[in-house]
């Protein structure tokens, strides 16, 4: 991997160089976790996709293998092998995906079967399903899972009617699939933010939590713009159709999309996401020349453990296995802060680190705790994580944490009210251009920021309002993963 990029990931899956954007067929197969992902081999830029391929027994020790899939010139997905899923039956690891090519508006669903273990795939002949049902505007991204002796799939769309849909397909063998309907369509609903659900929706996953309970994932795109942000609704299964509440934001932050499941042997539901870069180009896949150079594009979140509560919320956090990443400690302390005089709290250590903290809200209501990374000596290049001393959200902000002109700025929020007197309790892991919050509640937020800074990063409490507010803070190396690179493409960036 090239460690003299500073802002290349430590501890997140992406190959050496080139573009990556959606996990992709999440499945445990042959005693291994396996996850694919959208790949160009041969620039950073958004083209020529291919199924790239990761697999570990673990989630810790990971080989980077040789390309899963790739497009068959004049075939059905000349134009790239898009995203889906994989499902392990029978022995065999068979894959579904959206066949692109640039003569059709939509992308049928064709399929592969690996049997030998997932490291090649033979392409079914012909398309499981050719055109999309009438009535519909947008149509990709399979997502195919056994429900007792049959088999379900969804793949997201738009319908002409402005609502965006997940079109639900069954079948017997995996073979020959039947139209059942709409498994939900909803038109755009608010979303935090400021966002909606949008028109059409892409990458829809499904989890299954028991009784009839159950997530709909899905990521938003809007017709003009684009891919935008992801959203949940958890609901019942009704199997024609799914009986959805009010809909979620999955992740609060700019940076987050596509996000792919997999449950593992264990019961648990994992998922990945695509943090794609916040570099010059303003709009995702548009050339960048910061990316250009760079020689890379795009990651893949952290493993989360998703999870839904008897309240309806579904929540997230990191798997369990990320805790064995943690080195030794380099920082801790607790304290009182007072607005107007910051405190430093020492060195974070690797530019990797894993951090837990509450931040807590006087009684009073008028001050609140936060904390800054501060990445220059200079102490002008610093990301913001922070409880609002007014409505006692947290608060992340990137205005200033890179110097690079071309850098992406703003600020985000979740939206969970810490009351006065109490504290927000947190987890952030920051793996050099990328940080990922988790509240112990079960939010999420993920964000991009490059700091050029090259002296060690300093952690600060800080309190925001008038007057003081307490705090605590730990902070962990971050390990990188260990990946074996089996690929036989070893030209990422020096």
């Amino acid at each position: 991997m090239p460690v003299s990029d500073p802002h290349f990931p430590a501890a997140h899956l992406r190959p050496p160089a080139h573009w990556i954007n959606d996990p992709n067929g999440l499945v445990f197969h042959d005693g291994h976790y396996h996850v694919y992902f959208q790949y160009n081999p041969h620039s950073a830029r958004h083209a020529d996709m291919h199924w790239g391929h990761f697999r570990s027994p673990d989630l810790i020790h990971w080989e980077l293998l040789p390309i899963a899939l790739a497009p068959t010139a004049g075939g059905d997905d000349e134009g790239g092998v898009w995203s889906g899923n994989a499902v392990s039956t029978d022995g065999k690891l068979v894959a579904f995906y959206s066949a692109k090519r640039d003569d059709r508006w939509w992308q049928p669903v064709a399929s592969a079967v690996s049997h030998d273990g997932g490291l090649t795939f033979t392409k079914h002949p012909g398309l499981h399903i050719p055109d999309p049902a009438d009535g519909t505007s947008m149509f990709r991204d399979p997502y195919v899972w056994r429900d007792g002796e049959r088999w379900r799939m969804l793949v997201g769309a738009g319908l002409t009617d402005g609502r965006g849909a997940a079109q639900q397909y069954l079948s017997d063998d995996l073979e020959t699939w039947e139209y059942a309907g709409p498994f939900l369509a909803r038109a755009p609903e608010p979303l935090p933010g400021g966002v909606d659900t949008e028109e059409g929706w892409e990458c829809v996953q499904y989890a299954d939590f028991g009784e009839g309970r159950g997530v709909l994932l899905l990521s938003a795109w809007d017709p003009q713009a684009g891919a935008s942000h992801t959203a949940a609704y958890p609901g019942r299964d009704h199997g024609t159709h799914f009986a959805a509440q009010g809909p979620q934001r999955l992740d609060h932050g700019p940076e987050f999309y596509a996000p792919a499941l997999l449950h593992a042997p264990d019961g648990r539901w994992l998922m990945w996401g695509w943090a794609w870069e916040a570099r010059d180009a303003v709009q995702v896949g548009a050339p960048s020349t910061w990316t250009d150079e760079a020689g890379w594009s795009g990651l893949l979140s952290l493993p989360r453990e998703v999870t839904l509560g008897p309240d309806g919320q579904v929540r997230q956090h990191p798997a369990r296995e990320l805790d064995t990443l943690r080195g030794r400690p380099t920082l801790q302390s607790r304290g009182q802060v007072t607005a107007g005089a910051p405190c430093d709290l020492g060195t974070t250590g690797p530019r990797s680190f894993d951090l837990t903290a509450r931040l807590h809200r006087s009684a009073d209501g008028r001050a609140a705790a936060g904390l800054r990374l501060v990445t220059s000596p200079d102490g002008s290049e610093h990301l913001d994580i922070t409880l609002d001393a007014a409505t006692g959200e947290v608060v992340v902000d990137r205005t200033h944490a890179s110097r690079e002109p071309r850098a992406q700025q703003g600020s985000w929020r979740i939206p969970r009210t810490t009351e006065p007197g109490s504290f927000a309790e947190l987890r952030v892991i920051v793996d050099r251009s990328i940080a990922e919050v988790f509240l112990s509640t079960g939010e999420a937020l993920t964000l991009r920021f490059y700091p050029l800074g090259e002296e060690p990063w300093h952690l600060e409490a800080r309190a925001a309002g008038a007057g003081t507010a307490d705090f605590e803070a730990k902070v962990w190396q971050l390990n990188p993963l260990s990946i074996h690179d089996k690929s036989d493409s070893n030209d990422g960036p020096s």
